[in-house]
């Protein structure tokens, strides 16, 4: 079965044509191709499949097995790669995803290669009930959590997927993964949850650590990068546009006055090959 290995500000993806192979467990095919020292290993997988409702579906599921509702760095690498293996024909279309259904819009060069990917990630949604958070509020906001006797105050959203934000002034002092670990896996989030480190530059630029729901530290998070800017504009402290700095890319956010979030950055096919079973 063949495979291609793509990267996105830092996030790592083997991505599948599911339009031509079938595939009958994907939490199996993520965890096995997914690890890092007995096969291709990435950060989880994106399948192709056949859509009712849109141009094409993406299928996500994160390297521990777990599905995912949606990737914002993921669906960059998936539209670069269905548009430039010809299973998608236009340079507007649109992805069905758990997460809903985003408009994607594609800046090719002269030979067809895909160079920037823009995203409409919909809208952000407070509601701790849809998060979920288990608090007994109309907003997540500025909460304070204690983790191993130190406090932490957090902001959470589903951006498609749910995200807690959390400011800091300096992060070498902050144990992202044992933190972030435990914030994950804490019953205040009954269904686990993404955790962002952000590092305020400017009101227009961000540094951003992650640690992400069934995938453990990235990166990069495209749905927590634009959750941190609409953390961050809610709270006053950033613009409508901001650049996101991760450990290992860069992608722009911008806040329409739609109320929709849109999400733009590159993508960049690593190398093609052929899995065996």
């Amino acid at each position: 079965m063949k495979f291609t290995k793509m990267v996105a500000a830092g996030n790592d993806f083997v991505v599948f044509n599911g339009l031509k192979y079938h595939i009958e467990d994907y939490g199996t095919l993520a965890k096995r191709y997914c690890h890092r020292h007995f096969s291709v290993g990435a950060d989880g997988i994106l399948v192709c499949e056949k859509s009712d409702v849109a141009d094409i579906k993406m299928v996500y599921y994160n390297s521990d097995g777990s599905e995912g509702e949606m990737c914002g760095n993921g669906i960059r690498c998936f539209s670069k790669y269905v548009y430039e293996e010809g299973l998608v024909d236009k340079d507007i279309f649109q992805v069905e995803t758990l997460a809903g259904i985003k408009t994607i819009w594609l800046e090719s060069n002269d030979e067809g290669l895909v160079k920037s990917i823009k995203v409409n990630m919909g809208k952000p949604n407070f509601n701790p009930k849809d998060i979920p958070v288990d608090i007994e509020k109309d907003k997540a906001i500025e909460e304070t959590i204690e983790i191993d006797g130190e406090e932490f105050i957090y902001s959470a959203v589903l951006m498609g997927v749910p995200h807690l934000v959390i400011f800091v002034d300096h992060i070498d002092g902050i144990d992202i993964n044992g933190i972030g670990r435990k914030l994950e896996n804490h019953p205040l989030f009954p269904a686990k949850i993404n955790v962002n480190f952000v590092k305020l530059i400017d009101r227009d630029k961000i540094n951003i650590y992650t640690w992400e729901r069934g995938a453990g530290r990235t990166l990069g998070c495209g749905t927590g990068s634009c959750a941190s800017v609409v953390i961050g504009n809610y709270l006053g402290k950033l613009d409508e546009r901001v650049l996101v700095k991760t450990e290992g890319g860069k992608l722009e956010v911008e806040l329409g006055k739609d109320g929709e979030v849109y999400m733009k950055g590159d993508a960049t096919r690593i190398c093609d090959g052929i899995f065996s079973f």
